[in-house]
């Protein structure tokens, strides 16, 4: 059970990154923010870290 909250904890984290450097990004100060596009791309981001720290059959 302690995995779980552990993979909880890293997918938000990998999506909250993505959100901020999306929307801190760019130097020029146009399209700052946060946009539907981006939320997209931080779900996904948070999916692929709770995907790929799954933890594997080790019993087997």
């Amino acid at each position: 059970m302690k995995d779980r909250g552990i993979r909880k904890v890293v997918a938000a984290l990998a999506g909250l990154a993505v959100i901020y450097f999306g929307a801190t990004g760019r130097s020029d100060g146009e399209g700052s923010g946060i946009s539907g596009g981006l939320v997209v791309l931080a779900l996904l981001a948070a999916l692929l870290v709770w995907h790929l720290t799954k933890p594997g059959d080790a019993a087997k």
